[in-house]
C-alpha cells in the first residue's frame, strides 16, 4: 500500500468531477434540513451510513478484483434513483479519464471498453485504487470519506457556511468513517464467496426522492 497514492485518491483536487456534485446537500439545503454545521452533522451522518456504506463495500470489492460488470449490476440495484444511477455514471466516466491517466492499467482500459458511457463511480473508484497499489480497506475508506466530504464542502457554498465548521464536522465524523470502511471491508472479503448480495445495500430513500425532483430544477448550483 503507498500512502501517497491513498492521498492523491482521496484528494478534493483529484480531477474526478466531484466539485460539480452535492450528494444531495443541495436540495437539503433548500428543503431546509441543512441550515448550520449541526444540520449537516446529522446529514452527513446519516449519508455516511446508507448511501456511503454502500458505495464504501462496491469499492472494496472492486478493489478485491471482483468482476466490475457484476459490481455495476449490483451498483444499479442499489441506485433506484434513474437521477442518482446517471449521476454515479458521469463520476464514473470522469474518474476513469482521471485514474487512467495517473496509474495505466490494463483493467482500467478494459473496464473503458466495456462501459464506454460510465461504469458506476464506486466501481471505478475500487480499480482505481487497485491499479494504484491499494487494498480494499483503502478503497472503502476513500468512497466512505467522500460520501461527507462532497456534502460538507458545497453547504460552504451553498450556505455560506464557515469552512472551518465544516471541517470540523468530517473530523467529528472520523470514528465513524473508520467503521464504516471496515465493515464494507469486511462484507468485500465475504463477496468473493458469497457473492455480490453479501455487499451492503443501505437505502436512503429521502435522498433518492430528493435527488429526483433536484434533477427538475431549472437553475441549480450543482449536478446532483
Amino acid at each position: 500500500m503507498s500512502l501517497a497514492a491513498l492521498l492523491v485518491l482521496a484528494d478534493g483536487r483529484f480531477p474526478a468531477g466531484g466539485h460539480a456534485h452535492s450528494g444531495g446537500a443541495e436540495a437539503a439545503c433548500k428543503a431546509g434540513r441543512i441550515h448550520d454545521a449541526a444540520t449537516l452533522e446529522q446529514f452527513c451522518r446519516g449519508r455516511l451510513h446508507t448511501a456511503g456504506l454502500t458505495a464504501a463495500g462496491l469499492a472494496a470489492a472492486a478493489a478485491l478484483g471482483i468482476d466490475p460488470a457484476l459490481l455495476d449490476t449490483a451498483a444499479d440495484a442499489r441506485t433506484p434513483s434513474p437521477a442518482l444511477r446517471a449521476a454515479a455514471r458521469r463520476l464514473g466516466r470522469q474518474l476513469l479519464r482521471a485514474a487512467r491517466a495517473t496509474w495505466p492499467a490494463a483493467e482500467l482500459d478494459a473496464l473503458a471498453a466495456a462501459f464506454p458511457r460510465g461504469a458506476h463511480q464506486p466501481v471505478v473508484l475500487g480499480l482505481a485504487a487497485r491499479a494504484a497499489g491499494l487494498g480494499a480497506p483503502d478503497a472503502a475508506h476513500v468512497a466512505a470519506y467522500e460520501s461527507v466530504s462532497g456534502p460538507a464542502t458545497a453547504t460552504v457554498r451553498l450556505l455560506g457556511l464557515d469552512p472551518f465548521e465544516a471541517s470540523a464536522v468530517l473530523a467529528r465524523l472520523a470514528p465513524d468513517l473508520d467503521a464504516v470502511a471496515a465493515r464494507a471491508a469486511e462484507a468485500a472479503l465475504l463477496a468473493r464467496t458469497a457473492g455480490a448480495d453479501a455487499l451492503p445495500a443501505a437505502s436512503s430513500p429521502l435522498l433518492e426522492i430528493a435527488a429526483e425532483a433536484h434533477a427538475d430544477w431549472a437553475v441549480r448550483l450543482f449536478a446532483s
